[in-house]
């Protein structure tokens, strides 16, 4: 059953409208889909490896943007529903000590949760709540999502058969692992 996903996903890769998809895959993950979207990157580039760099440009810029309505939502959210949750709390003081804490090393925080499976939207999120610097989150998404999806396009572009090749054979153990990744992210969420 995984196999024929994952050849239905190839075949639907050189689609037209396959980057349109991939791109709003992108923008929802980072502020509100929680499956990354190397599901869509890997096999759009596999199918057309010539084309790496601007699938790659597409689902950073497409990224960054979705990040930016995370920092909105966050934003917005902490602004009308979040703060007469901390009052009805009386966590005023955690709240701003947190919001200290995070802006102190908010963009340590949005590189790494840019690059790794970490949920990405979790921190997007909070750094619009905390009212992280906008240009700052911005920069720092830029770059983290380019070497992200840089990365997975460059190696693609360049190893491109013998990696299809790999996870072909693999691709259960691949998904698996793959699943466990997201789960293990948000598990840690859970814990910070």
């Amino acid at each position: 059953m995984l196999k024929t996903l994952y050849d239905k996903v190839l075949e639907l890769s050189n689609r037209k409208w396959a980057l349109s998809t991939l791109g709003i895959v992108c923008f929802l993950e980072s502020s509100i889909f929680p499956i990354p979207p190397d599901i869509l990157l890997i096999p759009i580039i596999l199918a057309n490896r010539s084309r790496a760099l601007k699938i790659a440009t597409i689902a950073v810029v497409t990224s960054v943007l979705g990040g930016s309505f995370g920092y909105y939502l966050g934003h917005k959210f902490i602004n009308t529903i979040g703060i007469k949750i901390i009052d009805f709390y009386n966590l005023n003081i955690q709240f701003i000590e947190f919001s200290q804490s995070f802006n102190e090393y908010g963009a340590v925080a949005v590189l790494i949760a840019g690059i790794t499976p970490f949920p990405y939207k979790v921190i997007t999120i909070a750094s619009g709540a905390t009212n992280m610097n906008i240009v700052l989150f911005t920069v720092t998404s830029l770059i983290a999502r380019g070497l992200r999806f840089g990365i997975v396009a460059g190696l693609l572009w360049k190893f491109g058969e013998p990696i299809k090749e790999f996870i072909e054979k693999r691709l259960n153990i691949l998904a698996f692992l793959f699943v466990g990744i997201i789960f293990a992210g948000f598990f840690l969420v859970g814990k910070i």
